[in-house]
């Protein structure tokens, strides 16, 4: 199993929204996600785990690394909704990872509301309709 993702954009934030297992097969994607999340935003960065089924030690040690990356651009790596079946432990190399409850929280926390900018993975806006788009 592999993840999908998405990136929506919103003022001064992007949020990049997980779906599936984040295991070892699932990191060169993830790295590629994050390498779009890079080019095409400002600001900190909102890992949405919502929709995450679990995640693998490979899979958090690409989370910790994708903060690092982050930090590295001056930029903020910060995680919604965690699954539970374990927590980000970062390691003394790593930057802080802030941790919201759910998206809702992390969202509040940078005064951000509405639905923002939506992209595909193609960098095209998203066409606009009730329910959110499907996870690529």
């Amino acid at each position: 199993m592999t993840i999908e993702w998405r990136y929506t954009t919103r003022r001064d934030l992007g949020v990049l929204s997980l779906a599936g297992y984040l295991g070892a097969e699932a990191t060169d994607r993830f790295t590629g996600a994050i390498g779009w999340a890079l080019a095409r935003g400002t600001g900190p960065v909102i890992l949405d785990l919502t929709g995450l089924l679990g995640w693998s030690a490979g899979g958090q040690i690409a989370v910790a690394q994708a903060a690092r990356r982050l930090a590295g651009s001056g930029r903020r790596l910060e995680l919604a909704a965690i699954p539970a079946d374990g927590s980000l432990v970062p390691d003394a190399t790593s930057p802080p990872v802030p941790v919201h409850c759910d998206l809702a929280a992390a969202l509040a926390a940078h005064g951000a509301h509405g639905t923002g900018g939506r992209r595909t993975t193609d960098g095209r806006p998203a066409p606009r309709a009730p329910e959110a788009p499907a996870l690529t």
